[in-house]
């Protein structure tokens, strides 16, 4: 059986502070297709009181009230994840075939992500599912202007629910659906009236199986085709003054889109320089490319690359390569000025690191916008 079949699935629901996370989990753990999920819910501050509002088996719900998620209590969430495992293996709690982890409203979902997929003690045993960002309708733009963590929150996401929507004006709502799909234009976006949302709309968002169904593929890049189309007007009206990617002041979403094969030497080291030299600037990118032929899927978070996956098959009668950005701080052309990379190729029969020293001044010379 494949590794990824043994794993169990985590969500990770995060939101800043009222936007609703625990009317959603109230909801979705009514639901009866949400019998076998365990929670766990972080607080921060002395006492915790979100967990007794929620409404699932008091067995599958744990607290982590000793600081904030994203950075102080990691540990806990390791140990708190393989402590469930142990117990279900044991039969001391019930089976579960799925964890959600609430967040505090202040958290940071990058660490989180980062634990799940690499901590060696988790990673055999459960994977990253999906990010769900819940958004305030009400309050949500300023929150956004104001709060850098809410605007990480919502480039991060995989699903990004927008909350409250029956008591904003309808204006303001479309307004600020319309502002996060700029912001993050590879999530789907939900709007959500008193925590009511189908389970099967959070869950299953990314492509971690090379026979991965093609409409799954194209879902998880459906927004590729509106990034290429506001980036496409961006670049050719870049002196105009309005850059109709650029939002919240740091954040840019854009699309490049390669017209010939790349190599999967090219490809190792183009993420690896990414991740080592921007990758705090580098909030996402997302892409499928052609690998000499091959269809390969990509997902990076900052510093965090995601195993690329070669699929069975194209999901469509488009063979280029596409990648979506979304970054802080960094402009396209930073980005473009780097893509030569890709196409790099070590000697015939030599290991992928080792460049001859044609290729090594190509390296460097893509490497060269970045200093």
């Amino acid at each position: 059986m494949r590794r990824n079949a043994l794993r169990t699935p985590v969500a990770v629901i995060t939101g800043f502070l009222g936007s609703g996370k625990t009317t959603l989990l109230n909801r979705l753990l009514q639901r009866p297709e949400m019998a076998g999920a365990a929670v766990i819910i972080n607080e921060f501050g002395e006492i915790g009181l979100d967990h007794l509002l929620i409404a699932t088996p008091s067995e599958n719900t744990v607290l982590l009230s000793s600081g904030c998620l994203c950075c102080t209590v990691r540990g806990d969430l390791v140990e708190t994840l393989a402590d469930l495992y142990r117990k279900r293996r044991d039969g001391v709690v019930p089976a579960f075939d799925r964890v959600i982890v609430e967040t505090t409203g202040l958290a940071d979902p990058a660490p989180i992500i980062q634990t799940l997929v690499t901590d060696p003690e988790l990673a055999p045993l459960f994977t990253l599912d999906s990010v769900v960002t819940l958004v305030d309708a009400v309050n949500g733009a300023q929150q956004l202007d104001a709060h850098p963590e809410s605007v990480k929150q919502a480039a991060l996401a995989d699903r990004v629910l927008i909350t409250k929507t029956d008591i904003a004006a309808a204006a303001e709502v479309r307004a600020l659906e319309n502002r996060l799909a700029r912001m993050n234009p590879g999530a789907e976006l939900h709007t959500v009236v008193r925590g009511e949302v189908e389970p099967a709309a959070l869950f299953g968002a990314g492509v971690s199986d090379a026979r991965a169904p093609a409409e799954k593929v194209k879902r998880w890049l459906r927004d590729a085709e509106f990034a290429h189309a506001e980036s496409e007007a961006a670049h050719h009206h870049h002196h105009g003054g309005h850059d109709v990617n650029r939002h919240d002041e740091h954040i840019r979403a854009f699309c490049v889109r390669l017209d010939t094969p790349v190599s999967g030497a090219g490809l190792e080291m183009w993420l690896n320089m990414l991740a080592a030299l921007r990758g705090a600037k580098l909030l996402r990118v997302k892409g499928l490319l052609d690998v000499d032929g091959t269809p390969v899927v990509i997902h990076a978070v900052q510093t965090l690359i995601h195993e690329p996956v070669e699929l069975a098959r194209w999901p469509d009668e488009d063979r280029r390569s596409r990648l979506v950005f979304i970054t802080r701080d960094m402009a396209r052309e930073e980005i473009e000025a780097t893509l030569p990379m890709l196409t790099l190729r070590p000697p015939a029969g030599e290991r992928a690191r080792t460049l001859d020293p044609e290729t090594y001044a190509q390296f460097l010379a893509a490497a060269k916008s970045f200093r």
